[in-house]
């Protein structure tokens, strides 16, 4: 027969043959850890850090040239799955290549407006990267170009700097600023960093998405009223909105509100046909095209245009122009440029990251992080090259790209080559498409950002997460997107400060008819032991909560201490910390503990460690703490410690 650690069992012959079962004569104890070498414990550490995925695993026991291979292979991944690549799966990937294109044409001229860019910077923007993430990306799905949060992000900053009247100067920062992000982006791939970026937490995530829809969503009235002047450059809504009511009395046309207000019904009505039943996914993906002719095709015939529809007029034909020469690598602006790349590809990462992870899943296969990293920063260090601002995987463009059977990254491949026909062929042709249709189509596409169902679990599961989100979302609102992002961030950020200097503890108690101990709160049920008090640490120790630890203990047992008076019991004579959950200790954690022992040895109280991890243990030996309390009072577990200083009580079993 066999037991739980805590609850051995073991068989006795009595006197008259008989076996009876009865508790172990012995408690097993920890043993001491060998000592570990410091180079290899800071290598392991470095390595869990920066390489727990093994990227060299692979390389192993590999001949050179094959090791050669596979590191070509590891910068492009476009050289291992193409091997495999058939004619069913090009059908898949130009079918999505195809929808995708329709898609992104007119979204890429909208938001480069948001980005206070000229319309073809948003079609480069979708020519260029796309072709350099489809050799580079490790994402099946990702359908790259421009966002709508991150034009918007970067006009924002961009326009704080320079006026984007002053085109030359305006196009050139844009430039320099999406090649700090595409470096920016590079660096944290190279270097391993990614786990950076999840320091900012999902429901910081979701706030700063529906404060930013929010902010689009109001910018486009000027389009989508036909305002002419004095609209506010400022991205709050109190400003936006002062501005629509100022110039209701003069600034409105009447004619740019039909054309705006209907194309934007229809293709709301677009999406929603497209989400209610997944067949018709091309419905919603097709309908920024059409709209886009159909509005084109009106305005040119009945030349609204002279009775003040506007309309983007003149697009330039033809493919990138290299702008490696536009860049600001010296002068005032090389550190404005970097502070607004360094953000905006940040954000970018995030969003791009949280995408391919989302599709990866769906489909049961891996991304790597790091790789996409490298593959995003470059992507925009040669987009910055090339005419192209800050580039990023889209969502919306991505789940239509997945919804309509993509295989490869070769549904980018086949965009990026419309959207190159498109800049030779046909940028003429959109001379006459209203500024209005342009407003609906960024509107209608940032309807998703809002995700209020998000809004509601996260209330329901963390009041603290929702305040995250809830911030960012007022912040970016009320005041600008840096500051709602600042916001975002920040509360992230005193999330983890609050979590690590503000560990959850808990006293223990022994569950009926079991020899398992749970928290008394979490399970009523379980009964305290006379005399000893259980108390589990739910976080490594540091200097950052040790004292806060010693004094949560030390109230638990003052809290205990009052109970037991009240009710006339046993005195509290034995405290033992439960240590399982305590991942590490440091310096001021072993002095914190060295401190509740003696304020315990001054009330009369035995201290006793249950289950100290590996790590913890060493630290307790090289310390001296472990024979400060002697090593009698180190158990494997609270099961143990309760069995020799309260035999009787462990051994009773509950009815």
């Amino acid at each position: 027969m066999s037991g739980r650690v805590g609850d051995e069992i073991q068989m006795n012959e009595t006197a008259g043959g008989e076996l009876s079962i009865g508790p172990l004569p012995y408690i097993h104890k920890l043993g001491k850890p060998p000592k570990q070498n410091l180079l290899k414990e800071i290598i392991t550490a470095a390595k869990e850090t920066f390489f727990s995925d093994d990227p060299l695993r692979s390389f192993k026991d590999k001949p050179k040239s094959k090791k050669f291979v596979l590191g070509v292979q590891a910068v492009f991944p476009i050289i291992g799955w193409a091997r495999n690549y058939s004619l069913s799966k090009f059908k898949g990937d130009l079918i999505a290549g195809l929808t995708i294109a329709s898609l992104c044409i007119p979204q890429d001229i909208g938001y480069a407006k948001l980005a206070y860019l000229p319309p073809q910077n948003g079609l480069y923007s979708s020519f260029v990267p796309p072709l350099v993430y489809a050799f580079m990306g490790s994402s099946r799905d990702i359908a790259i170009g421009p966002v709508a949060v991150v034009s918007l992000l970067v006009g924002d900053l961009l326009q704080a700097e320079i006026d984007p009247n002053d085109l030359i100067p305006y196009r050139r920062l844009a430039f320099t600023a999406t090649f700090f992000a595409g470096l920016t982006q590079l660096a944290l791939g190279f270097f391993r960093l990614g786990f950076l970026i999840e320091f900012l937490s999902h429901a910081a995530i979701v706030g700063f998405m529906g404060g930013a829809a929010i902010t689009i969503a109001l910018q486009q009235l000027k389009g989508l009223l036909g305002i002419k002047k004095n609209f506010t450059k400022k991205t709050d809504i109190v400003s936006v909105l002062r501005s629509v009511f100022n110039s209701a009395h003069h600034g409105w046309n009447w004619q740019t509100i039909v054309i705006g207000v209907t194309f934007l019904a229809f293709l709301l009505v677009a999406k929603h046909i497209g989400k209610r039943n997944r067949k018709y996914f091309w419905v919603p993906a097709i309908a920024p095209m059409i709209s886009v002719v159909v509005s084109t095709f009106c305005v040119y015939i009945t030349r609204a245009d002279k009775d003040g529809v506007q309309i983007v007029n003149h697009i330039e034909k033809g493919i990138n122009p290299v702008s490696a020469n536009d860049l600001f690598l010296s002068g005032e602006y090389v550190g404005k440029a970097f502070r607004i790349g360094v953000v905006a590809g940040i954000i970018a990462l995030t969003e791009a990251i949280a995408i391919g992870r989302t599709f990866a899943t769906m489909k049961d296969y891996q991304i790597d992080g790091n790789k996409e990293m490298v593959a995003l920063g470059t992507m925009n260090i040669i987009g910055s090259l090339t005419s192209c601002y800050v580039a990023t995987g889209s969502f919306s463009r991505s789940a239509v790209n997945y919804m309509s059977g993509c295989h490869t990254a070769v549904s980018n491949i086949v965009m990026a080559g419309v959207v190159f026909l498109t800049l030779e062929l046909i940028t003429p042709l959109f001379k006459y498409t209203p500024n209005a249709i342009l407003a609906s189509i960024i509107i209608a596409a940032v309807v998703n950002l809002l995700d209020y169902e998000a809004v509601i679990l996260i209330w329901k599961i963390d009041k603290f997460d929702f305040v995250a989100c809830m911030g960012a979302f007022f912040g970016v609102v009320f005041m600008s997107v840096e500051i709602g992002l600042l916001i975002a961030v920040s509360l992230s950020l005193a999330k983890i400060l609050l979590q690590v200097t503000r560990p959850r503890t808990a006293v223990l108690g022994k569950l009926p008819r079991t020899s398992v101990y749970r928290n008394t709160l979490q399970y009523p049920e379980a009964r305290k032991i006379p005399g000893v008090l259980i108390v589990r640490v739910d976080s490594a120790i540091y200097f950052s909560n040790s004292n806060y630890i010693k004094e949560r203990i030390l109230r638990w047992l003052a809290e205990e201490e009052e109970l037991v008076k009240e009710n006339n019991l046993p005195r509290i004579q034995h405290l033992i910390v439960e240590m399982s959950p305590v991942t590490d200790i440091d310096t001021s954690g072993i002095h914190a503990l060295e401190e509740l022992y003696k304020n315990l040895q001054k009330k009369e109280v035995q201290l006793a460690l249950a289950n100290p991890g590996t790590i913890v243990m060493e630290k307790l030996y090289a310390s001296e703490f472990a024979n400060e309390i002697g090593e009698n009072n180190i158990f494997l577990s609270v099961g143990d410690a309760v069995h020799v200083f309260a035999p009787k009580t462990s051994n009773t079993e509950e009815p």
